[in-house]
């Protein structure tokens, strides 16, 4: 993620540990699902880290004698670490503002997450258009793809 642009003069490089997303996005546990953000750039992509663990709760349920982390959360782990990239552009002017899925497609599950895995998920921003941006998505666990989706989402007004 740390490449210059073509055209820009700088490279920026932001680091977000749980604080400062908790600060830039509204979800919290059980449904937080990025703890670290580790490479940003503003306007281009980010790579967030979730930490799965066997103590999340839907590992109850899913499965109890194969615990698979479910491939929604996965898609959910790219989104909010998009949303903290659309926040993190927009600065000052995402103040009052909450980014929301309107769809996703071509996502694809290649293996599965279990506890223990460090599920590490890198977005790119494909196109933005007024509040809508849209984003290309993977994410791996020890450097195997696991996951890939597109997906859209608009920035509107937490009223």
């Amino acid at each position: 993620m740390n490449e210059t642009q073509p055209g820009s003069k700088k490279v920026e490089y932001s680091h977000y540990d749980i604080e400062a997303i908790v600060a830039a996005i509204p979800h919290r546990y059980p449904f937080l699902m990025v703890d670290r953000i580790v490479d940003m750039v503003a306007d281009v992509g980010a790579v967030g880290i979730k930490n799965v663990s066997i103590n999340e709760g839907y590992f109850q349920g899913h499965f109890p004698r194969r615990r698979v982390m479910p491939g929604v959360l996965i898609i959910e782990s790219m989104a909010q670490t998009a949303a903290v990239l659309v926040v993190h552009t927009l600065g000052a002017a995402a103040a009052g503002k909450l980014v929301y899925f309107m769809s996703v497609d071509n996502a694809r599950f290649r293996r599965p997450v279990v506890p223990g895995d460090q599920l590490r998920v890198s977005v790119k921003k494909k196109q933005r258009r007024l509040s809508v941006w849209k984003f290309e998505a993977e994410a791996s666990v020890d450097g195997h793809m696991v996951a890939e989706a597109t997906f859209a989402a608009m920035i509107l007004e937490d009223s």
